[in-house]
């Protein structure tokens, strides 16, 4: 079986050259559709590889598996990731992308699994835009992140994530060497029109550096 089979997913191609490639990783209960319209808000003429978890938690789809809100299945965790992992290389093979080159955009659950391939298996992104993420795992060692970059977009009244929760994510990521920008919402554990406009303003600076 081809490791693109590992995921149903939804590939729109670029409407214009040198656009991003934006990886599309949905929160507990979405799916594939999920985060289109915001990445259309975001990058309109990006491509989207928008892709749904294979783990069901009472139904609603997850790309991991969890013992409890915010304690994560680390043995589940590790599998998933490596099949994402697979998953992409074979979509760059199949759609005409750099692996190394497509951006996440990750939200929750989607925003966690990001960051934990960002930590396993950093060639899978070139960085990424993580929506109210935390820390999936502790890394033994913090691979080396040079040259990635991350948007982390994270609510002060989030009641699932502490503050100290995200920061710990954005030190974890810098030590590796990404460039990190941490922007603090206003709101909650929603996407907001604050987290549209750091993204957008994210993906411009990326484009003039």
């Amino acid at each position: 079986m081809s490791a693109l089979a590992l995921h149903r997913h939804l590939w729109n191609p670029a409407t214009t050259g040198g656009a991003p490639v934006l990886l599309l990783l949905h929160g507990t209960g979405g799916d594939e559709n999920d985060l289109i319209p915001l990445a259309r808000m975001i990058a309109p003429q990006a491509a989207t590889l928008s892709v749904r978890g294979n783990v069901s938690e009472r139904g609603a789809p997850r790309f991991f598996r969890r013992l409890a809100e915010g304690v994560f299945d680390l043995d589940d965790l590790r599998i998933r990731t490596d099949e994402l992992a697979q998953f992409i290389k074979a979509a760059a093979a199949e759609y005409g992308f750099a692996a190394d080159s497509v951006n996440a955009l990750g939200f929750s659950n989607g925003a966690n699994i990001a960051a934990s391939l960002l930590l396993s298996h950093p060639a899978a992104l070139g960085g990424g835009i993580l929506l109210r993420a935390m820390v999936p795992f502790e890394p033994t060692l913090v691979p080396n992140l040079e040259g990635k970059s991350v948007l982390m977009s994270q609510g002060r009244t989030d009641p699932l994530i502490p503050g100290v929760a995200a920061e710990r994510l954005a030190g974890l990521l810098r030590h590796g060497g990404a460039q990190v920008d941490l922007a603090w919402q206003p709101g909650g554990h929603e996407i907001g029109r604050g987290d549209v406009i750091a993204a957008q303003e994210w993906l411009a600076k990326k484009a003039l550096a």
